[in-house]
């Protein structure tokens, strides 16, 4: 078992990460293909262009896609890597502060830091997919009328859009305010110049609209496709309303997701009082990752390894590197709330272990058998129940339940209370708590109500920290006087206008990019230590 070492430096004495030397192919005959024969082909041939898509998808969920399986980082595994780190950034989840935890830059911050590897890998999962769709946009003819290539370009568009949001929310604060401000630079199909600097927030959400617009409009009526791994048109409505929220366009973000989640089924009270979210096949599921067991060569360089409590190799079950929820949320939740379920509470019971066997452990046993912390999450099931040592869960993208809390959040602060609230309180009764009702009397109150919600609902799901630098609020992890169910390294409140909250460029692109010095990077604020920020509040867990 491999354990991080935190002041590793990174060196790529060769890694450009924005070069523009194509990968030539070739030909039966043995000569090299030209750029114009690669259309030509596509136009012909456009099957052929399918393994490219295919490989758009597959580097967001394959195991070591940044720095290979010889350099064996267990935490280098993706997309969902990405989530973890921004929910560890975060104030609703907690794990332990010791060697084994490859997460402990994310939850002090010390990611913070251009040299590690951590922040690296947040940057460069995005920018080698935006190149693999530079690259499918830039095979495909400007003025093709081929279905399927067109199909093709909807895909490559909406997932380099879905890439640059991500981007710019870590790089600059909320759109709204920070329009001229500096993000993250743009790399388009073509572009040679080694001298790109970072371009305006405004800039990139500009691109990110434009490509969505496009995509929602190729993928109109395309042919459905194989499995959830791959983006619709839905999905694409889907990234829109993401972005529609962010921007402030609430009545757009709305329609957006009402379109995105239409025809799917929200998770029922019963399917989620059991361990769950890991099969793609759930019915509110709409954008997944779908990972093989045959694609696992390392069982602890892996999602559940690092999230689930229930696997039977991994960081969490075999050295206690638990992932938990903050117990200032957790004590919020009502009891008559499925999602209470979710985690053990402080004496290590929760309902949804009830029906459980683990090696001769049997329901609540089973909380003493592993070793449970109190607050320990049990939301993450695994395939075929505890002790599965496969490790290959699929990992949620996209799912109903966040649209329907973006369509009413947009309802809300667009005029439209009333419709919000009825939204809102339908799901969660007929979802969550038949006894729930929402007090919520001014738009602002809704938000920060459906604020409350996502922090329950999508918990462990990515969407943390995203949601604290979009709706511009203190991150909250302790009250003076109050346990915290946070480690005492970790125990530390920020104001939602610290420099420190923003990732830095990492310094690999500082070195191949001419066009950003280090000086040009986020240089504001100082890491935080233990008990700063005493006495901030976010308005919802602390008011």
């Amino acid at each position: 078992m491999k354990i991080m070492n935190k002041i590793w430096i990174l060196v790529f004495s060769t890694a450009f990460l924005f070069s523009c030397t194509e990968m030539l192919d070739t030909m039966p005959e043995g000569s090299v293909t030209t750029e114009q024969q690669k259309k030509d082909v596509a136009e012909m041939i456009p099957e052929r262009l399918s393994a490219d898509i295919n490989g758009l998808y597959s580097m967001m969920s394959q195991q070591f896609p940044i720095y290979g399986e010889d350099r064996g980082r267990d935490d280098d595994f993706g997309y969902p890597m990405v989530c973890m780190s921004n929910d560890m950034n975060g104030a609703d989840m907690w794990s332990t502060d010791d060697a084994y935890n490859w997460f402990t830059v994310a939850s002090d911050y010390e990611d913070r830091t251009y040299t590690y590897a951590n922040p690296y890998m947040r940057w460069a999962l995005f920018y080698n997919q935006i190149k693999a769709a530079n690259d499918i946009l830039a095979a495909i003819p400007d003025d093709t009328d081929v279905e399927t290539l067109l199909n093709y370009k909807g895909q490559a568009l909406a997932v380099r859009a879905f890439d640059y949001l991500n981007l710019v929310q870590q790089y600059q604060f909320n759109y709204v305010g920070n329009e001229d401000k500096l993000s993250v630079p743009i790399v388009t199909p073509g572009m040679s110049d080694p001298e790109n600097p970072r371009a305006r927030v405004d800039t990139v959400y500009a691109l990110i609209m434009k490509d969505l617009n496009e995509a929602i409009e190729l993928l109109e009526g395309g042919p459905a496709r194989a499995n959830k791994a791959a983006v619709d048109q839905q999905v694409a409505y889907g990234i829109r309303a993401r972005a529609n929220l962010v921007m402030h366009n609430y009545s757009a973000a709305a329609s957006d997701a009402a379109n995105a989640r239409a025809g799917y089924t929200l998770l029922s009270k019963e399917h989620v009082s059991t361990p769950a979210f890991y099969d793609a096949s759930e019915s509110s599921w709409m954008w997944a990752l779908i990972i093989n067991p045959s694609n696992i060569t390392n069982h602890y360089g892996t999602w559940p390894s690092k999230m689930s409590s229930f696997p039977g190799l991994g960081y969490t079950t075999e050295v206690a590197c638990w992932k938990g929820i903050n117990n200032l949320l957790f004590d919020l939740i009502p009891e008559t709330d499925v999602r209470k379920g979710w985690w053990v509470n402080d004496t290590l019971y929760s309902p949804l272990l009830n029906d459980l066997v683990w090696d001769g452990a049997v329901g609540q046993e089973i909380a003493d058998y592993a070793g449970y912390y109190p607050y320990t999450n049990v939301k993450f099931g695994v395939e075929n129940g505890p002790g599965n040592t496969d490790m290959a869960e699929d990992w949620c993208i996209m799912r109903a339940e966040e649209m329907l809390l973006i369509e009413a959040e947009g309802k809300a602060m667009s005029g439209s209370l009333g419709e919000a609230k009825t939204l809102l309180e339908t799901f969660i009764q007929e979802n969550r708590d038949p006894n729930y009702t929402c007090d919520a009397t001014t738009p602002e109150e809704m938000q920060d109500e459906i604020w409350f919600q996502r922090r329950v609902e999508l918990w462990g799901e990515g969407f943390a920290w995203s949601d604290i630098m979009r709706l511009k609020k203190n991150m909250v992890r302790f009250v003076d006087g109050v346990d915290s169910a946070f480690p005492d390294k970790f125990k530390f409140n920020m104001a939602s206008n610290d420099g420190y909250l923003l990732l830095r460029i990492p310094q690999a692109e500082i070195t191949s990019n001419t066009g950003i010095g280090e000086g040009d990077n986020n240089n504001e604020g100082t890491l935080p230590q233990s008990g700063d920020g005493a006495g901030l509040t976010d308005g919802v867990v602390v008011k």
